[in-house]
């Protein structure tokens, strides 16, 4: 699944490449990509219709491109009343946002088609259908569909401080906490792995059993990998992942823990384990990362 990282390289190719620009058509494709939208398949083209993405905004993983007003076409005069509604976007596990020009084959995959009136057409393609696009009335700020998610570490407001002092209160595993998106939102399997790694932190280490020191050290490298991965475009393991242009990141080559399973451990050389979390896996160094020890009673 696109992590942090891979959803702000998105959201920088669509700052780029799709605001300002007039929609002139809507086609759903698939109305599974979609089914949270108020009204469905034909009520989230008409919602569209005329008007123009004017920013490009990121939650965690979560995408949202707020509105214009609306189109000043005769057919269509402007809904000064809208001016604040947005499209919420979620890549899920394989999707994909996509600028492309009119006429250009379609993808296998392609759900959802936006044309532009400069000639490109922005494309939503997801090949298992677990993203998503929805409009999302009066969420040009931030919608309300995800005002729960936490900030992330990338963000100018993030507080660690805060976010340490509400991890050592719980008694789950620390791995399981960073991917608790009402604590901090963005992280992932792969960047959670990661920063554990760096850090010399088992993922089941109670949250209550870390220090302060060792929760914003974990943190700080929390921050530090997903700044490296977006410097390099993101982490892609195959095509599904790729940015507004069809290209690939190239952070997979730094990883240290993720997807090297018996391989020796950069650090003290010990085999990399890989152990089953979450219906996905976990790797680790073993020497590195102890497990944590069980508590009295």
């Amino acid at each position: 699944m696109p992590e942090l990282p891979e959803v702000e390289v998105v959201r920088r190719g669509l700052e780029a490449h799709a605001l300002d620009r007039v929609i002139t058509g809507v086609e759903v494709l698939h109305d599974r990509p979609v089914r949270r939208s108020p009204g469905g398949a034909a009520a989230f083209a008409d919602a569209l219709l005329g008007r123009s993405f004017t920013a490009a905004r990121r939650r965690g993983k979560y995408l949202w491109l707020p509105l214009s007003a609306g189109s000043s076409t005769p057919t269509s005069p402007p809904a000064n009343d809208q001016a604040d509604d947005a499209v919420i976007g979620h890549l899920g596990m394989s999707g994909q946002m996509l600028v492309q020009p009119v006429g250009a084959p379609d993808e296998r995959h392609l759900r959802v088609r936006f044309r532009l009136d400069d000639g490109q057409e922005l494309r939503f393609v997801d090949q298992r259908m677990f993203g998503g696009l929805a409009v999302s009335p009066g969420g040009a700020g931030l919608p309300p569909e995800i005002a729960h998610i936490a900030l992330d570490p990338l963000d100018a407001d993030f507080d660690p401080a805060a976010v340490v002092a509400r991890i050592r209160k719980r008694t789950s595993g620390v791995k399981r906490l960073l991917l608790d998106q009402t604590l901090v939102s963005g992280v992932g399997n792969i960047y959670a792995d990661e920063a554990l790694w760096r850090s010399r932190l088992h993922g089941e280490r109670p949250g209550d059993m870390l220090t302060r020191a060792e929760g914003m050290e974990l943190l700080g490298h929390v921050r530090d990998v997903m700044t490296e991965a977006l410097a390099q475009g993101g982490t892609s393991f195959d095509a599904l992942y790729v940015n507004v242009n069809g290209q690939s990141g190239y952070f997979e080559r730094s990883l240290n823990a993720y997807g090297r399973e018996d391989e020796p451990c950069r650090r003290c050389g010990t085999a990399m384990r890989r152990t089953a979390f979450m219906n996905r896996s976990s790797y680790f160094c073993p020497a590195c990362q102890r497990p944590p020890r069980l508590r009295r009673g």
